[in-house]
């Protein structure tokens, strides 16, 4: 069953975060992804599951810095069972820490694969999160995201779908290369040229510029069940939230 959920990354701008839960539910998805600065270094996230409970959302995928899983692995598995997350994702490296060659990029996989192999023998699904760079070619030719998967066999994707596009590269052919190791899928689109430039060129899911019938159809076949809404600043988050969810449910048929 496919199972509809939203980043909360996209309504950081919009507090209280009680608010939008129950905006998200009444907007008719039944689970949220959590994002790093939401919990990480919190002693406890009783506040945090309380309000996902009152507005009748789980939080069964989250996103977790490798610097914290590597040097606090026991207390971020502990806050990931807390709020009920069963699929820990690293997200993103940051500009002074991306490698400049193929052996960085393979290192940097191996870094994952390690901390993924800890957090799989917990009990948990490991993940990464790619972006756009990763899909640019090293002066030697490499792709990153190739040398990233390649390093780490172990290590499922969250394929963050606009971004790809946004790499030059085609989703389609990447769901197909890792169709066996994609766990969740990020919804995101992006707006025609000229258009949305207060919203960074993002668009809300099904208005844009990406073939999301398709590459839902395709994301759906590969058995991936977490399908994850997300918009890095949209001006209404609420409008975002609405649409993109009809558009998603539209395509399921």
């Amino acid at each position: 069953m496919t199972q509809y959920s939203y980043q909360l990354y996209s309504s950081r701008n919009y507090p209280p975060l009680s608010d939008t839960l129950n905006m998200i539910s009444a907007a008719g998805y039944s689970a949220v992804e959590g994002f790093g600065a939401m919990y990480e270094g919190l002693p406890n996230v009783t506040a945090l599951r309380r309000e996902l409970d009152a507005a009748g959302l789980k939080m069964p995928t989250g996103h977790f810095g490798l610097g914290w899983l590597e040097t606090d692995l026991e207390g971020a598995m502990k806050t990931a069972r807390d709020l009920g997350i069963e699929v820990i994702i690293v997200p993103f490296i940051m500009p002074e820490d991306r490698p400049t060659d193929a052996a960085g990029w393979t290192a940097y996989g191996q870094s994952l694969a390690k901390v993924g192999d800890a957090i799989t023998a917990a009990g948990f699904q490991f993940g990464y999160h790619n972006h756009d760079f990763e899909f640019v070619a090293l002066p030697t030719g490499e792709i990153p995201m190739d040398l990233i998967m390649e390093s780490a066999p172990n290590v499922g994707l969250e394929l963050d779908v606009a971004w790809v596009v946004r790499g030059g590269s085609d989703p389609l052919e990447w769901i197909e290369r890792y169709s066996d190791r994609i766990i969740c899928t990020h919804v995101k689109d992006i707006a025609a040229s000229g258009t949305c430039q207060d919203e960074d060129g993002w668009a809300d899911v099904g208005h844009g510029t990406v073939d999301w019938p398709a590459v839902f159809k395709a994301a759906r076949a590969t058995g991936c069940k977490h399908f994850i809404a997300e918009h890095d600043n949209p001006n209404d988050h609420k409008r975002f939230a609405e649409r993109s969810i009809a558009a998603m449910k539209a395509m399921e048929g």
